[in-house]
């Protein structure tokens, strides 16, 4: 069981990375770094990283929205895409978060 948790929480993981590189490609942005292995990051180490990348493009569509406000920048469209995108994002990592508390609730649950 211990295993199988470890295979959902890592492909769990490597989908949100994967979705995390194309919003960023698809933004114009650098391309998230390449993920390492298993063995060298740590899964509280990933989700930071993963926290941190979502908290940057939540700060960069907020900068675009206050530019279009202040009208600094006429791109409507493009302030308006960065802030789903970074809605979106933020979405796949509350759904990532909610995964691992069930699967903690589950371990606290099971009987030795």
């Amino acid at each position: 069981m211990a295993s199988n948790l470890g295979l959902m929480i890592h492909a769990d993981r490597s989908q949100l990375l994967g979705d995390m590189s194309k919003l960023a490609a698809g933004a114009g942005a650098a391309p998230a770094p390449q993920a390492e292995t298993p063995a060298d990051v740590s899964f509280a180490q990933a989700m930071s990283g993963a926290v941190r990348e979502v908290d940057q493009q939540s700060r960069l569509a907020s900068e675009k929205m206050a530019e279009v406000d202040s009208g600094q920048s006429d791109d409507l469209v493009g302030a308006m895409l960065m802030s789903q995108e970074a809605s979106l994002s933020f979405s796949m990592l509350m759904q990532v978060r909610n995964k691992v508390v069930a699967a903690v609730d589950d371990l606290i649950k099971m009987q030795l």
